[in-house]
């Protein structure tokens, strides 16, 4: 996770660059799990919950959005 910028600082084309740096990096965790070559297995936890970080702040950005269009239309 960014540590200088919070996720509400990122653009959505750098949210979802992370989100699928952290995606990939899960499936490569996993792949070193079942192949018995992961040595720090909380590194997975840590990942999935940046991917949960991630998704939360696009689907919040959705809804904001969703919102003001709705507030338009009235």
């Amino acid at each position: 996770m960014a540590k200088a910028k919070t996720l509400a600082d990122l653009g959505d084309t750098d949210l979802l660059e992370q989100l699928a740096d952290h995606k990939e990096e899960l499936f490569n965790l996993r792949f070193q799990f079942a192949t018995g070559q992961l040595e720090n297995s909380a590194r997975m936890k840590t990942v999935k919950k940046e991917i949960a970080r991630v998704l939360t702040e696009l689907r919040a950005r959705e809804i904001t959005a969703a919102e003001a269009l709705e507030g338009e239309d009235a």
